[in-house]
């Protein structure tokens, strides 16, 4: 099954179209050679996908006739991917959350007068 298809039938890609992007970008690796999207993926392939600034790891058990369910997902690979790779993604979440909660805008007028008596206390 070619490289492209497979990724996009364990759903680590929500189209095949993605999935063929990413190829073609390098992001996508079997065995420390990188694969182009029609390259074929056989069992006991080891395969290094670049998603979202992290490399997941993952070894193919078995190759799937069409595109998966979530739950079955597992039956045709396994995740090796490292803690610290998975640690990294927690950190990246939690930098981006720092500076404003998600969705909040720029500040309101109360923010902006909160903001200077935060950072003009010496001049009174």
């Amino acid at each position: 099954m070619r490289v492209d298809k497979f990724l996009w039938c364990v759903r680590y890609f929500k189209t095949r179209n993605q999935a063929t992007e990413a190829c073609k970008k390098g992001q996508v690796r079997i065995n420390d050679t990188i694969a182009k999207p029609g390259k074929e993926v056989y069992i006991s392939d080891h395969l290094i996908v670049r998603k979202n600034q992290i490399n997941y790891q993952l070894k193919v058990l078995d190759i799937p006739k069409s595109r998966l369910g979530a739950k079955l997902v597992d039956i045709y690979r396994q995740d090796v991917t490292p803690s610290e790779e998975l640690e990294t993604k927690n950190l990246l979440k939690l930098a981006k959350d720092h500076y404003r909660k998600k969705g909040l805008g720029r500040p309101t007028k109360k923010d902006r007068r909160d903001i200077t008596d935060f950072t003009d206390w010496d001049d009174k």
